[in-house]
């Protein structure tokens, strides 16, 4: 009597899995692979500068598929170069992560959000480019930093800026 409730759980267990197969959403499947920069675009748009030391400015980046759909499935990754170093800026306080599918097409963007430091260097990152990574992927990308020097903080000197979720664009 009791090798039949287990035959049936083994047989039950066995379907489950024969369920799971990789149909094109799975690791295999170019839906659910992550977008990667060559795949698609990224250009930095038209910012909103900080104008003075104290300022926020804010840095708009749009990502366009160009191929295969594909995922940003966490953030960007953001680092400021001085010429003599990169410093990765922390994601945005209290930003959450979604996961957005993009077919051939779509658009995604996200922004880096800075406070302008004083000139010379006092209080100040003196950024020369700013190198964007997307999640999933180790390629990079760098575009010119012509925003002015970021403001730091903390004993540390870290860069006062950060990087928002990524944001749908269109319907």
């Amino acid at each position: 009597m009791r090798a039949i409730p287990l035959t049936v759980t083994a047989l039950a267990a066995a379907l489950l899995l024969t369920a799971c197969d990789d149909g094109g959403g799975g690791k295999n499947g170019k839906s659910g692979s992550a977008c990667e920069i060559g795949g698609v675009s990224v250009q930095i748009g038209s910012a909103s500068v900080a104008p003075a030391a104290g300022d926020t400015g804010e840095v708009p980046v749009s990502i366009t598929n160009q191929s295969t759909p594909c995922t940003l499935d966490h953030f960007a990754a953001a680092a400021l170069s001085t010429g003599g170093g990169e410093v990765a800026l922390p994601v945005q306080e209290g930003a959450k992560a979604q996961k957005l599918k993009l077919a051939k097409g779509d658009s995604a963007t996200f922004t880096i959000t800075y406070v302008r430091g004083g000139a010379g260097g006092k209080a100040g990152l003196a950024a020369k480019s700013v190198k964007i990574a997307l999640p999933g992927t180790k390629t990079t990308r760098s575009f010119p930093w012509s925003y002015g020097p970021v403001a730091t903080k903390g004993p540390g000197g870290t860069p006062d800026a950060s990087v928002s979720a990524f944001q749908q664009v269109g319907d």
